[in-house]
């Protein structure tokens, strides 16, 4: 897809506050090498009340567009031309891009984990009117509950540890239709629920390298579901390790980090790249 930019090595970036711990100029960098491309992809910290004035100066700068991380994932579609619809559904996008003159925002983080899930076990999705359990209702949930909706689950179960903020997206999905998808439970009856699970997904930091223990049974979850989570340091989370050992596929986290990187890729560079091992080798090296 081509940009605005007229410019013969596009740039692109990725923006937050903090921005020190993001890997996506690993990811970046290693296909625009893999290409031979004199592009460059840079992180910026911009502090929040700095946003408008950042994607004001985008263009006069040389930016084809790129990402946004927290804090500024629904603050900067105020500055969007054109908002697509994952990023309108979800009030929040990640990858900003020009076209024909337009500032484009959308929310590739839905995109990323189900290509991640379609890589790695394909046809985990075959059952029609599966039912998914997701542990936490943050910023990650919302795009992985829309994607779950879109790709025909008849049931996502919520659980998270302060049931409000599970209410706030189930009011979130059924003000968009989806009202009859949607359930949310108490955290402490998280193991108990898990009979007639298809997916079990956990979006929360638990279990990450220097927070919390994630601490669930899966004695009631089927053999046949498939376990993920959005985790990727450690790789192996206790949950995918006691997924695994009980005999459950399982699928990591980084994939969704890599593969919610490729279409903002194919918008700035305008050749679209694949998730590789040695992709993936490259981005784990940086843990």
């Amino acid at each position: 897809m081509t940009t605005t930019n007229s410019s013969s090595a596009p740039k692109a970036f990725v923006i937050g506050w903090p921005i020190e711990q993001s890997k996506s100029p690993v990811i970046h960098g290693h296909w625009l090498k893999k290409f031979g491309f004199a592009g460059s992809y840079e992180k910026i910290a911009v502090e929040p009340d700095a946003l408008g004035s950042f994607i004001a100066e985008m263009k006069d700068k040389g930016f084809a567009g790129g990402n946004v991380t927290i804090p500024h994932k629904q603050a900067v579609l105020a500055f969007a031309d054109v908002i697509h619809p994952a990023a309108k559904r979800l009030h929040a996008a990640n990858t900003l891009w020009f076209e024909d003159g337009k500032l484009h925002a959308d929310n590739t983080d839905g995109y990323g984990f189900l290509a991640n899930l379609d890589q790695l076990q394909p046809g985990w999705d075959s059952k029609k009117g599966g039912h998914a359990m997701v542990l936490g209702a943050g910023g990650a949930a919302r795009p992985i509950i829309n994607g779950l909706i879109e790709r025909g689950f008849s049931t996502v179960t919520i659980a998270n540890r302060t049931k409000e903020k599970a209410e706030v997206l189930v009011k979130l999905f059924t003000e968009l239709g989806y009202d009859d998808h949607l359930q949310c439970i108490e955290w402490d009856r998280r193991s108990e629920q898990l009979c007639d699970i298809d997916l079990l997904v956990n979006t929360s930091s638990l279990g990450m390298i220097g927070q919390p223990p994630l601490e669930i049974s899966l004695a009631a979850l089927s053999a046949s579901a498939l376990v993920t989570d959005i985790v990727y340091n450690p790789l192996e989370t206790d949950l995918l390790r006691q997924a695994r050992m009980k005999g459950n596929l399982v699928v990591d986290g980084l994939g969704m980090l890599l593969h919610q990187a490729v279409p903002g890729f194919e918008h700035w560079f305008g050749k679209r790249p694949t998730v590789t091992e040695a992709l993936r080798e490259e981005v784990l090296a940086q843990l």
